[in-house]
């Protein structure tokens, strides 16, 4: 690792487990994603109004990836691709990407098992490896075709072929060697999808059973040695190990977006802003109110601000609040990438001088802008409520403004548990009964599909040619993009709601405190804080981000 490198805090080598930081709800919801084996397709329906993603149709229906493994590939590139990322507020992107590698680690054992059957009865007798791929290749296109004419055309066709394949082999124009190689060349991808239907069926019992494990809230480690460099000259572990702490420095950061109607990506909708502006006079006609800054009132609010969590009556009340000083950086609604400056501490922050002076000065046309935030993470990550505060002064007038964000619960998409595939029959002379029986976890086109893929995983950008692949939206955040709104939920919606308040009311109440101390007339201010404070309470969501000429 090169001497002075900014974002390499970590204690040293070690074995990643993601068991530790980072066990919400939100988070592992979208671990568990990347153990799936749902089609692909059905991530398309947690698209948000932030983000949406795509996918990439497949030139070749048999090399098309899975839900898990176009995931798994689409995350670990772009987390760990070194683009800056919008942070993932509510949950822990870390543990993420691990299970993202864990999930490919045991995919990678048993494709390599895969590809040695593939060597060992597909080039020995690829005629015949080739001949059933063919006929599975056009069993699923054919199998797609949402005509009912197609799909019983279809069923025609491949018992016909399987007549005369049955006639050809039991008289073959052939003699002598011939005659048993093409034989085997029939028999032996049988045998061989027979074992690799084993071997496919014990990778999804282990990946289906770390699935239901984060889903039902255990902790499942994430367990990547690769990323242990086990001596000074592996530079491709050093780099995944450098990837991760740059990873949990990059959402650490203080930096920002606001992109348009999209409102500051991460933080959801902006959802309510209440302002408070009045005219600086001084309390005493003979004197001059005493020179004071925006960042004197921002750090009293801070300080009173994370007092939030105490309360004369003893009744649970708010947890403790996160308490930040963000710079929101100003982007178009449709831009697809983001730039973060590499602060001085290493953790990609603007911090100290830099940030007073963003504070005091940059106030008033382009550039970036400085917000005091409160954010509350509730329902184990699936609730992220943020209020935003800034102060202004133009001329002789002096604006407190808060501003309520909320992002919601992921998506019920990553919510699911894994299923098993039944077929329910009618009994016989019973015709009214019906008897359900539980099929083998993997069926036999998805060993196909297994197998065909096996050999092209060893090279995945040739793979994503033939098949398809995930494309993630951009700017990407993990949290943002799959989010939901939190207004459909009635509790989620009236905790935001109820934070409104509290908050605003110790704002006014800290930033009229620093205006009496430097000899402000605080009547006129106090008489609108109270307007507010009675507004307020009868708050209703909006869309503050959306301008209506």
């Amino acid at each position: 690792m090169a001497a002075g490198d900014p974002f390499d805090f970590s204690p040293g080598a070690q074995i990643p487990l993601s068991g530790a930081a980072g066990q919400t709800a939100a988070t592992q919801a979208l671990a568990s994603a990347a153990y799936r084996d749902d089609a692909v397709e059905e991530l398309l329906k947690a698209n948000s109004d932030w983000a949406t993603s795509e996918v990439k149709k497949p030139r070749i229906a048999l090399f098309e990836p899975n839900l898990g493994e176009a995931f798994s590939r689409a995350v670990q590139q772009r987390m760990l691709g070194g683009k800056p990322l919008i942070q993932s507020f509510g949950l822990e992107p870390r543990p993420v990407v691990e299970h993202c590698l864990a999930a490919n680690r045991i995919r990678k054992q048993r494709d390599a098992r895969l590809t040695l059957i593939m060597a060992v009865c597909g080039l020995l007798f690829l005629p015949g490896v080739l001949l059933w791929l063919g006929v599975f290749q056009l069993r699923r296109m054919l199998a797609g075709a949402q005509n009912k004419r197609a799909g019983a055309l279809s069923t025609l066709l491949l018992t016909v072929l399987g007549v005369i394949a049955v006639i050809f082999l039991v008289k073959l124009p052939v003699h002598g060697f011939w005659s048993i190689y093409v034989r085997a060349m029939v028999i032996a991808p049988v045998i061989g999808g027979l074992w690799a239907k084993r071997i496919c069926e014990r990778t999804a019992k282990d990946l289906r059973s770390a699935w239901t494990g984060l889903l039902g809230g255990g902790g499942v480690a994430a367990k990547i040695p690769e990323a242990v460099p086990q001596s000074p000259g592996e530079t491709a572990a050093e780099r995944l190990r450098q990837s991760l702490e740059r990873l949990s420095a990059d959402q650490r950061s203080n930096i920002v977006f606001y992109a348009g109607p999209k409102g500051i990506l991460g933080m959801g909708t902006r959802w309510g802003s209440w302002q408070l502006a009045e005219e600086l006079i001084p309390l005493d006609p003979d004197k001059e109110i005493n020179p004071f800054r925006s960042w004197d009132v921002i750090r009293a609010i801070h300080d009173q601000l994370r007092l939030l969590e105490r309360s004369p009556v003893h009744t649970g009340g708010f947890t403790p609040p996160f308490v930040e000083h963000w710079v929101v950086s100003p982007i178009g609604e449709g831009a697809t990438a983001v730039s973060r400056p590499e602060g001085t501490e290493g953790a990609f922050q603007i911090r100290g001088a830099e940030l007073q002076k963003i504070c005091n000065e940059q106030q008033f046309g382009s550039g970036d802008r400085h917000y005091l935030g409160v954010q509350f993470v509730l329902w184990d990550g699936q609730l992220v409520i943020t209020l935003l505060i800034t102060v202004t002064v133009l001329h002789k007038t002096l604006r407190i403004e808060v501003t309520g964000h909320a992002l919601g619960p992921t998506h019920s998409v990553f919510n699911g548990k894994p299923k098993n595939r039944t077929k329910t029959f009618k009994k016989g002379l019973k015709f009214w009964e019906t008897r359900t029986v539980t099929l083998p976890v993997v069926a036999p086109r998805e060993v196909v599909r297994l197998a065909a893929r096996a050999p092209l995983t060893w090279y995945p950008p040739l793979l994503e040619y033939w098949g398809g692949k995930l494309v993630l939206p951009e700017p990407f955040g993990l949290r943002h993009a799959w989010a939901d709104k939190p207004w459909r939920h009635r509790f989620m919606a009236d905790d935001a709601l109820r934070a409104a308040t509290p908050v605003l009311r110790v704002v006014h109440e800290a930033a009229l405190r620093v205006l009496k101390e430097n000899g402000v007339d605080t009547e006129h201010f106090g008489k609108r804080a109270g307007s507010l404070s009675v507004a307020i309470q009868d708050v209703k969501p909006t869309q503050a981000d959306v301008y209506n000429a």
